[in-house]
């Protein structure tokens, strides 16, 4: 069987997931909620387990959103319970969002979360998912590299925004180092359209226009 990246907006395909509070049917299952779906390389290491603290310190910022995480990796699912235990018992935190067994490596391979040349095991992929099961965001970390899960919370807010305003967001929005916490209105696609634009909002040029939410 052959496998291909997944690309952005593309409906992700449904399918049954082993996990650790049962079988899910992905994404299917979070119709109408957003989803950060991540995975790791392997349980019981030290990265990893940061990474899950991390994750779960937020999950009230997360499900503020209206989004919920679920975690993924290759090994099997008796071995994901155990490394909750483990968290629960040394670190006194209790992961309470799903995690996928992928023991065959199935999804793993159909989601490009096996990178051969980094090895065998799932690197650090990153994929948020909009209520309708579609693909907006994808980011890839070595295994080296533990994720930074606030700038996971501000993409997905900047796509929440994007989504509800018809805007984008610039970089390293709300703290930009031009505009600040405003928002960017999408370039005029005629003449008429890019001589009212500088009249109505604040713009650098007509191509560059901004505005405050």
């Amino acid at each position: 069987m052959e496998y291909r990246l997944p690309l952005l907006g593309e409906k992700l395909e449904d399918r049954k997931v082993k996990t650790t509070h049962g079988i899910i049917n992905f994404p299917t299952d979070y119709k109408g909620k957003w989803v950060v779906l991540f995975s790791h390389p392997a349980d019981f290491t030290p990265v990893c387990t940061t990474e899950f603290v991390a994750f779960q310190k937020r999950i009230e910022e997360f499900k503020k959103l209206n989004a919920e995480l679920i975690g993924l990796s290759i090994d099997q699912v008796f071995s994901h319970i155990k490394w909750v235990e483990w968290i629960r018992e040394k670190l006194g935190v209790e992961i309470t969002f799903p995690i996928i067994a992928d023991d065959t490596g199935e999804v793993a391979k159909s989601l490009g979360m096996i990178s051969p040349a980094k090895g065998t095991n799932t690197v650090r992929a990153v994929f948020i998912i909009d209520p309708e099961g579609v693909l907006r965001l994808i980011l890839y970390y070595p295994q080296e590299v533990g994720r930074n899960m606030d700038e996971i919370l501000r993409a997905l807010k900047a796509l929440q925004t994007a989504d509800a305003h018809g805007v984008a967001t610039p970089a390293n929005w709300p703290n930009n180092e031009l505009i600040k916490d405003k928002v960017i209105i999408p370039p005029a696609a005629d003449v008429k359209t890019a001589q009212e634009r500088v009249k109505q909002y604040e713009c650098f040029d007509w191509w560059f226009c901004y505005k405050k939410l």
